[in-house]
């Protein structure tokens, strides 16, 4: 079953260049959102699936990426291209400043210390002048969706046989080996630090072009939304959700989470992030390895697995 997945997603990302074609306004927004969701989920999935780092500092990459993108736009009116160009570079030098000190926590104190980044990143920008401090900026208007859905698309895309090259290579092997046990990987040659920062590198130059891309699309950008620390909450459910540490479990973890909640905001509005809640908790305790380990069990799959579950975490 496995030697069928990669030519079908093929296929499906191929058929999806196809949808503004057909597609109405309303569908056509909501997929880029959802491939914007997706390609955060799938660049946590780096350092936090392979790397087994649960980090709750990327949505300071995005902020990053979205003022990068804003700033060079709607301050020094520069093309959208070297906006992006500029947030990617901001989120890289974040990465590396950051990285190198924290990476050398473990556990809970490195998802503690990466939790703080973005309330400190959220006061740095509500300060700046360049940024227009908390009234934000105001991008130029485009309305061009298929370019966004494009330019969403292609970067999901990049972003998942990245991935893919991530579960094939040495360097991959090296990643799991830290999450499986830091200190054996250390013996046997794995430069952890280097592993982890490397990894955190790679997740901002995504997460940081899914920012500016957002910014170009929606026309504005403040603090309290470039730097919303609800945006890592969703990139880890999505990615848990899926399958952390696979190719493409992320990707359907993502698209599953993003449809569901669509359809609950749009039947029950008022009970959409309860009932949204209720699915995440339900779908942890009875597959906590994600959607990707159910579709891979295939026919050996039964209602003893989902016992199984709820059994070894003591429910």
């Amino acid at each position: 079953m496995k030697r069928f997945i990669l030519p079908a997603a093929i296929v499906i990302a191929v058929f999806m260049a196809f949808i503004p074609g057909f597609a109405s306004d309303t569908m056509i927004q909501f997929w880029i959102n959802a491939l914007l969701l997706a390609t955060l989920a799938q660049a946590w999935n780096i350092l936090g699936g392979f790397g087994g780092y649960v980090s709750f500092g990327n949505s300071v990459f995005y902020g990053l990426g979205t003022y990068g993108t804003g700033i060079a736009m709607a301050t020094y009116h520069l093309p959208f291209g070297v906006g992006l160009a500029i947030g990617v570079v901001l989120a890289v030098i974040g990465a590396a400043v950051v990285g190198l000190p924290i990476l050398r926590l473990r556990g809970p104190y490195f998802a503690i210390a990466t939790l703080g980044l973005n309330g400190a990143m959220l006061a740095i920008f509500s300060n700046l002048s360049i940024a227009n401090k908390n009234i934000g900026l105001v991008l130029p208007l485009t309305r061009n969706d298929t370019m966004f859905y494009e330019l969403s698309l292609g970067l999901l895309v990049l972003c998942t046989a990245t991935v893919w090259w991530v579960s094939r290579s040495r360097y991959g092997m090296g990643l799991i080996a830290i999450r499986e046990d830091e200190d054996a990987a250390g013996t046997m040659g794995v430069n952890a630090t280097l592993y982890k920062v490397t990894a955190l590198i790679l997740a901002s130059v995504f997460t940081a072009v899914a920012g500016g891309i957002h910014a170009y699309w929606f026309t504005f950008v403040d603090p309290a939304s470039a730097f919303d620390s609800t945006l890592n909450v969703r990139m880890v459910i999505m990615c848990v959700f899926g399958g952390p540490g696979t190719v493409f479990g992320p990707v359907v973890g993502s698209f599953v989470l993003s449809a569901v909640y669509e359809i609950l905001a749009a039947q029950i509005s008022t009970a959409a992030a309860l009932l949204f809640g209720l699915v995440i908790v339900l779908a942890v305790i009875f597959m906590p390895r994600g959607l990707a380990d159910v579709v891979g069990r295939g026919r050996a799959l039964s209602w003893r697995y989902f016992v199984r579950n709820i059994t070894e975490n003591r429910l």
